[in-house]
């Protein structure tokens, strides 16, 4: 089986600093980590290689130093990884990432199975994995928390909601996201960090993946940040006291006076 599993380097901090110029995020000086979310990705589909054989390919599209995460994750049991790296892809929206991953994974070309984290810590839109999925026109299916089984032609999941879980069947190949309620990532070993130490990153640029120019970046991004601001602080609350017909009086008397 061969499994492609998309992650993404995230600031390892909770204050996040914006260029006012770009409205984008400021990484440099910020430690980063892997997407905590994606942890789980990778380690199912190591889970998976161990069940049914195959290859396990890691892809990221960031900056240069995404690297170091991607030999993070060759050294929890991926085979192989690759950089999607151009300076072309700077202020790319979710539409524009899912639309370059799709490009990448199309050049992979074989594949059974993509795999993704839920979200990103940093954005929490969990709109990636789902547009990679449209880009190229295969099922997908989110919140995936269990994958019972795997087999002729199709997979069967168990997928988290709300209420419970949906048991669903889909065909493959398929993109699923996941939750971290699907296993608990392993650490590293010695092996696995040398191997991550000597593996051969490949790296490609826009062209090497025939991406369209009109559909990558800020100019391919059909969402742009128009501005950011942190919201003034909350005033504080007043409290009504007395009888509850003597409340409901002085609240209307008070929102009168708000719209007045």
């Amino acid at each position: 089986m061969d499994i492609i599993v998309c992650i993404k380097q995230v600031p390892n901090t909770t204050d996040v600093k914006i260029d006012p110029e770009t409205n984008t995020l400021v990484r440099e000086g910020v430690e980063s980590i892997i997407n905590p979310f994606d942890t789980y990705a990778i380690e199912e589909a190591v889970r998976l290689k161990g069940r049914f054989g195959g290859k396990v390919t890691v892809i990221t599209m960031g900056p240069p130093q995404a690297e170091s995460s991607l030999r993070e994750a060759i050294s929890v049991g991926g085979d192989e990884a690759i950089l999607i790296s151009d300076r072309a892809f700077a202020g790319s929206d979710t539409w524009a990432t899912s639309y370059t991953l799709s490009k990448a994974i199309q050049r992979i070309g074989k594949y059974d199975l993509i795999i993704c984290g839920k979200q990103a810590s940093d954005g929490d839109t969990a709109q990636v994995g789902p547009g990679i999925s449209a880009h190229l026109g295969i099922p997908q299916v989110t919140y995936v928390k269990k994958i019972e089984a795997i087999g002729d032609g199709k997979a069967k999941v168990e997928r988290m909601t709300e209420e419970g879980y949906e048991v669903m069947e889909t065909p493959l190949p398929c993109l699923f996201t996941v939750v971290k309620e699907i296993n608990d990532p392993r650490l590293p070993s010695l092996k696995g960090k040398m191997k991550a130490k000597s593996a051969q990153i490949t790296t490609w640029k826009a062209q090497d993946i025939s991406c369209d120019s009109r559909n990558i970046g800020l100019e391919g991004s059909p969402t742009k940040v128009v501005k950011i601001f942190t919201p003034p602080p909350r005033q504080k609350g007043q409290m009504l006291q007395g009888e509850p017909r003597e409340v409901v009086d002085k609240l209307v008397d008070l929102l009168k006076n708000e719209v007045r």
